[in-house]
């Protein structure tokens, strides 16, 4: 398909131009501001997103744009590019590398295309749903794998608490190998790349959640809401390596 291939190399171009602007800031002492929902904000995160958004704009003025930080443009269009310029502020803020740059190309409100860049590592990961790349490179996640012998990540465990059955989560935890906090986008760049089996969030808004989708997809995984439903109409995620334990995942956690 011709035009996803330019919309792919238009994906990585956008990587690469705001992942510039994030390594300069990175590890830097840049002011942080607070959003009205409580979240932190910082420069990075604002010329990021305002320079892909520009890009965006001039390239395909035809097309529209949800990003996290400045909202809704040409909101009818048929194809939407969905923008988080740093998924996952609060690593960042920290000096931590578990955090990333979600790109994802909707079309009729489907993702199409997905990105998640990790520009310190200079990783970038983009899916179709049918495939999906690391730096060129076909991955896949890791198959035939055990909940008994699985790593279970996600990426606060109070927000667990906060918006779903707790003493549920616990019990999975109970099941599960090995259990970490390696979350934000970065969880998802593990599964994806055959290095973790579970990743999950039980609150996530568009911006979080559409990239993930054809990456996840693409590298042979499974990704549905927190009910096992459709995770384009969710608000939450829960992407496994093998389908068989993401169906147990899914009736423990419910």
């Amino acid at each position: 398909m011709d035009d996803l291939k330019e919309y792919s190399l238009f994906a990585q171009k956008l990587a690469e131009i705001s992942g510039k602007i994030i390594k300069s800031y990175f590890r830097s002492n840049i002011s942080i501001d607070t959003k009205p929902d409580r979240s932190p904000v910082t420069i990075a995160d604002k010329k990021a997103e305002e320079l892909m958004r520009n890009l965006i704009m001039n390239n395909f003025p035809e097309h529209g744009i949800i990003g996290e930080e400045f909202g809704i443009h040409n909101e009818n269009a048929e194809y939407q590019w969905i923008l988080d310029p740093i998924d996952g502020t609060k690593s960042f803020i920290c000096g931590a590398i578990s955090f990333g740059t979600l790109i994802a190309l909707a079309k009729n409100g489907k993702p199409i295309l997905g990105v998640i860049n990790q520009p310190v590592l200079n990783q970038f990961l983009i899916g179709d749903n049918n495939y999906a790349w690391l730096n060129g490179t076909a991955v896949n996640v890791r198959k035939k794998n055990r909940l008994s012998n699985s790593v279970l990540l996600t990426t606060d465990h109070l927000d667990i608490q906060k918006y779903q059955d707790i003493d549920k989560f616990n019990d999975l935890i109970n099941r599960v190998k090995l259990y970490r906090n390696w979350g934000d986008c970065y969880g998802y760049y593990l599964i994806a790349t055959g290095f973790a089996d579970i990743m999950i969030d039980p609150i996530m808004s568009i911006w979080d959640s559409m990239a993930l989708i054809p990456v996840i997809r693409g590298a042979g995984g499974t990704i549905t809401d927190y009910h096992g439903n459709d995770p384009v109409l969710g608000n939450s995620i829960i992407a496994s390596a093998s389908a068989e334990v993401h169906k147990e995942v899914i009736k423990i956690l419910n």
